[in-house]
């Protein structure tokens, strides 16, 4: 499992946007502004979405998918890569909505179409 270092494990607590990024099936890669959560326990990150989203269709099409998210602020940075799934799963969703909570506020409701992307990080890269 990957564990964080200490000033990292900060930096991707604090409320700050990333981008993630999955690869189309010709080669072009899709970028879009996410919030998002990690859970050092079981080395998860966390995109919450809704079923509609580019993402989700790339997942549902194609995945899983090799996925980086990427955080920035300043010289400040961290890109966390592992492959992608998106999951309907109430649980699931469940605990990604309430993270994301956590971290950034609220989110708005999207009953029956929210979506979880989880990303099962394998490599981290940073400086800070």
């Amino acid at each position: 499992m990957i564990m964080l270092p200490a000033e990292m494990m900060a930096f991707v607590q604090e409320r700050h946007m990333a981008s993630l990024t999955l690869v189309r099936s010709d080669g072009t890669p899709h970028v879009t502004p996410v919030g998002f959560t990690w859970d050092a326990q079981t080395g998860l990150a966390r995109v919450i979405t809704w079923n509609k989203s580019v993402k989700v269709r790339l997942l549902d099409r194609r995945g899983p998918l090799r996925a980086a998210l990427c955080q920035v602020d300043g010289g400040r940075w961290c890109t966390l890569e592992g492959e992608a799934t998106a999951t309907a799963d109430p649980a699931r969703c469940a605990e990604g909505t309430d993270r994301y909570a956590l971290r950034y506020g609220a989110p708005r409701d999207r009953g029956s179409d929210r979506r979880v992307i989880e990303i099962f990080v394998d490599h981290v890269l940073g400086s800070g």
